[in-house]
């Protein structure tokens, strides 16, 4: 047997911002995570942009990311997947998971599963209404999974084990919105496998999605990835920072005290003549010396 048994298979990670605005501090320090945990394992580094949501998509936002990441002297080895030009792709999982009797139509405003829900920690959990009663489809409508009791659980390599019952944390999620937009965690997965993504590395605000997203691979017959969780930057408020947050756009006029202040904040111990040096002598020490144990948990 290897001696590492995780790595049998060529890592490839991944960055995967949206553009609702400019690269911030936090998405710096989910990029830097994940470029050098590829590069410290001789790994891939690919880029995908999630904008399957038009509506919250800032023009231009996409290629001032891709502007930014080349500018920290970041390079991804492999095309840019866009998900807007991957519906095809997700109406086929979709379809298959259709053909499994695992979805289902449901009219139920936003206000009426509120309305009838309890609240679990990722919003509302919907009680199946729409499954118990199917409805008439004079109007619009959007498709859900029908999750189950059994219990998901991974071993993330920074929080350790995790587990949810989605059917009685989550609830039967949506996969295809009234709008006819698809779904976040049904296009990730769809993209990580097609990209053949081996590793996860992002913020822990999205450990919670995992489980959906882990229940989904098993349904459609993917691998599923080792995930890594970062700890999540946030404003003195103790909000994440993003757009929403305002959270300031990088300086491209001064990206090296940027790129230590995301290595420190990431538990990393860089020597302070870093600063001194250039854009490669940081990148040469910092994929030499990445260390996931010092990593704050």
């Amino acid at each position: 047997m290897s001696a590492h048994p995780l790595i049998e298979k060529k890592y490839r990670g991944r960055f995967a911002p949206s553009p609702t605005g400019p690269l911030h501090f936090g998405s710096l320090v989910a990029a830097i995570g994940s470029y050098l945990d590829a590069k410290f394992n001789q790994g891939k580094w690919l880029v995908r942009i999630e904008d399957i949501d038009s509506q919250r998509e800032v023009p231009g936002a996409a290629s001032e990311i891709l502007f930014a990441l080349e500018s920290l002297g970041m390079e991804w080895d492999e095309e840019i997947i866009f998900q807007s030009r991957r519906s095809e792709a997700y109406q086929e999982a979709l379809n298959r998971l259709e053909n499994q009797n695992l979805t289902y139509p449901c009219v139920c405003s936003r206000k009426e599963v509120a309305d009838s829900s309890i609240i679990g920690f990722s919003g509302p959990i919907y009680p199946g209404t729409c499954l118990k009663n199917p409805p008439s489809l004079g109007k619009s409508y959007s498709l859900r999974v029908q999750t189950n009791e059994n219990q998901i659980q991974f071993q993330d390599i920074l929080k350790g084990s995790y587990s949810q019952k989605l059917k009685l944390e989550i609830g039967d999620f949506v996969l295809r919105r009234v709008d006819g937009v698809y779904a976040y965690q049904l296009a990730v997965v769809v993209d990580d496998a097609e990209q053949g993504i081996t590793h996860v590395v992002r913020g822990a605000d999205l450990l919670d999605s995992t489980p959906r997203q882990i229940f989904l691979q098993q349904l459609l017959g993917f691998s599923t990835p080792r995930y890594m969780h970062l700890p999540v930057v946030t404003n003195v408020e103790g909000e994440k920072l993003s757009k929403q947050t305002n959270a300031e756009p990088i300086e491209l006029e001064s990206v090296l005290p940027q790129l230590v202040k995301a290595l420190y904040f990431l538990g990393q111990n860089p020597p302070l003549e870093i600063l001194e040096g250039d854009l490669s002598s940081f990148w040469k020490w910092a994929r030499k010396n990445w260390q996931i144990n010092l990593i704050p948990r």
